[in-house]
């Protein structure tokens, strides 16, 4: 079914959700042989029958991997249950321990519009406002990708939803839940401007949004207020998580910030002010990814940021969100302007500040993970690499896939600049399975071994390396089907060991093996958004060693965002100029030579 088909029906947002296929389980024996050809590129022939040997070992009649399946599958046919891998994302997201702010959390950079800073934040909240309503009323159209309806069940996630910091794990509260069933019933949001916090009511009694006029009078009594009260406690969700759940739990002991934080978590989302205006689109993409901690709640699922020129863009909590989510929200809401009448004075809506009470060793606390994020924030490295003269129609007219010409570029690039080629995570969508997330691409593969290596090799025509540049591409195409298909084997083995480690089981020798280690060991971390209204996205540092490595390929264009942590700075920005070589190399070699 077509979009325009689609859109004539006039289907309303979630009907496709329980239509949808549940994603398909793997055999143990199917995930096994995929494992092995991921990791195998990467292996001496001495790890790889090491590695081999543990699979066979995890593959044996009496393994308990066999007892782990079967319980994957119990799980699965449970009722209320959408998706194998339902507990899976949980752990993954929920159970994460480290601060989020850098090391989950991420961004996007709206393209510039020609809004003051009050304009734009009031058009942002005023255009998010009208979606969340046209949500509620299921009227927003369920997006379609290459004629197949997707997920919209993340849709529910997008208000009024805030993760809850625990000790062991985390939680979440949120509209479309069993203590809420429904949309949520909240009117405001919070506004954070210079380290405080505001209410401000965005819609009225009889739930319609307050016209733009008067949210810009309620931004601007923001911006000019001078609150006595604390300041914001925003840095203190930035903490560990259980150092946070535990600093929560001594606010909890008043009832002042009990309130506070009733007005905080149920808000719709979150807006923040800032009072300057970034030097350069690098300076903006930090400052959407950590910024001042005490401007942010990085617990909050929807974070707007409006700089003092207009320039805005928004943080994004992603244990309940995936990028591709987020991107058709942002180009739903900056789809078109809100006319702004200069003869119609606004009058603002109720605003009021949020107000903590703080002893000594709360105010302490909030000091350190101040402190403690300003530290982090320091050691962190990032950089933009842009290209005008190369997109999606420039790699669609040379026949080859936008996406895995990029990804093999990425692969040229970290071979030249760090001398190896590194393990290599994508995410993939799967959102057109029910409540599908993202698949778990390696993009190393013998075929980009072979182009690399011809790359390099002074000997090697043109015509030899423009056809093992296509059959690299070829490889990441296939691989990227068999994700999309259910069909890639990290995301299994991962399940599996998190149930062996539920039941204490002892662990099989494949999660000790060299192809098991060194897969889950990134050099590079991708994931890919596509909007016309982004102009970047991003996302922190994943590990040590690791760049990651943000990116939208648009029709003109392509867009990217690096970052990592400072032991590795001068590899990261040697990436980059491999980068801005590489990708103008490759279009150039095709260009000169014949389609096979």
């Amino acid at each position: 079914m077509n979009e325009r088909l689609a859109a004539e029906m006039s289907f309303s947002t979630f009907d496709y959700d329980e239509q949808l296929p549940r994603l398909p389980i793997p055999t143990l024996e199917e995930t096994c042989e995929r494992f092995l050809g991921r990791c195998s590129p990467l292996l001496t022939d001495d790890d790889l029958t090491a590695t081999a040997a543990a699979v066979e070992q995890f593959l044996a009649p009496d393994s308990p991997a066999r007892t782990w399946q079967d319980e994957i599958e119990r799980f699965d046919r449970t009722p209320g249950v959408h998706s194998w891998l339902d507990a899976f994302w949980a752990s993954r997201h929920l159970g994460y321990r480290d601060s989020i702010a850098f090391n989950a959390n991420s961004f996007f950079l709206f393209t510039d519009s020609e809004r003051g800073q009050l304009e734009r934040a009031a058009e942002l909240i005023v255009r998010t406002a009208e979606y969340k309503l046209e949500l509620d009323a299921e009227m927003v159209s369920p997006v379609m990708l290459r004629g197949r309806p997707v997920s919209m069940h993340q849709n529910r996630r997008l208000f009024s939803t805030t993760r809850i910091p625990g000790i062991e794990c985390d939680a979440v509260r949120s509209a479309y839940s069993a203590a809420e069933p429904g949309p949520s019933t909240a009117r405001h949001v919070v506004v954070h401007f210079r380290r405080h916090a505001f209410r401000m009511d965005i819609l009225a009694a009889d739930g319609t949004p307050h016209p733009i006029e008067d949210l810009i009078a309620g931004l601007d009594a923001i911006r000019g207020a001078d609150p006595a009260a604390e300041p914001s406690l925003g840095a203190l969700t930035t903490q560990p998580r259980a150092a946070w759940a535990k600093t929560r739990q001594a606010l909890l002991e008043d009832s002042d910030n009990v309130a506070a934080l009733e007005t905080i978590e149920t808000a719709l989302f979150c807006v923040a002010l800032e009072d300057f205006a970034p030097e350069d689109e690098l300076s903006a993409c930090s400052q959407l990814l950590h910024g001042d901690a005490g401007n942010r709640w990085y617990d909050k699922a929807l974070t707007f940021i409006v700089f003092a020129d207009g320039r805005a863009g928004v943080n994004i909590e992603e244990s309940g969100l995936d990028g591709t989510t987020v991107a058709s929200f942002c180009d739903a809401i900056l789809a078109s302007a809100t006319t702004i009448s200069a003869d119609k004075p606004g009058r603002a809506p109720a605003v009021s500040p949020i107000e903590f009470r703080l002893d000594g060793d709360l105010r302490q606390e909030v000091r350190q993970a101040a402190a403690d994020f300003d530290k982090q924030t320091g050691e962190t490295s990032t950089a933009i690499v842009t290209f005008d003269d190369f997109g999606s129609d420039t790699a669609k007219r040379l026949g080859i896939s936008p996406d895995a010409l990029v990804q093999v570029a990425y692969q040229l690039a970290h071979q030249r600049s760090r001398g190896l080629l590194g393990t290599t995570y994508e995410s993939v969508a799967v959102r057109h399975y029910r409540h599908g997330r993202t698949e778990a691409l390696r993009a190393v593969t013998p075929e980009v071994v072979h182009f690399v290596a011809l790359m390099n090799d002074s000997t090697a025509t043109a015509t030899a390396r423009a056809e093992a540049l296509r059959a690299a591409a070829g490889a990441h195409v296939a691989n990227t089907r068999d994700c999309q298909a259910g069909r890639a084997p990290e995301r299994h083995l991962v399940e599996l060991q998190r149930i062996q480690r539920h039941h204490g089981d002892e662990p099989l020798a494949i999660y000790e093996s060299p192809g098991w280690r060194i897969l889950r060991d990134d050099y590079l971390s991708t994931s890919s958004v596509s909007s016309v209204n982004v102009r970047f996205f991003g996302f922190g540092p994943i590990s040590p060693q690791c760049i990651g490595i943000g990116y939208l390929v648009q029709p003109g264009g392509l867009n990217i965002y690096l970052s990592t942590l400072e032991g590795i700075e001068q590899d990261m920005r040697q990436f980059a100029h491999a980068i801005s070589v590489a990708i103008p190399e490759l279009r150039d070699l095709l260009e000169n030579t014949s389609i096979a």
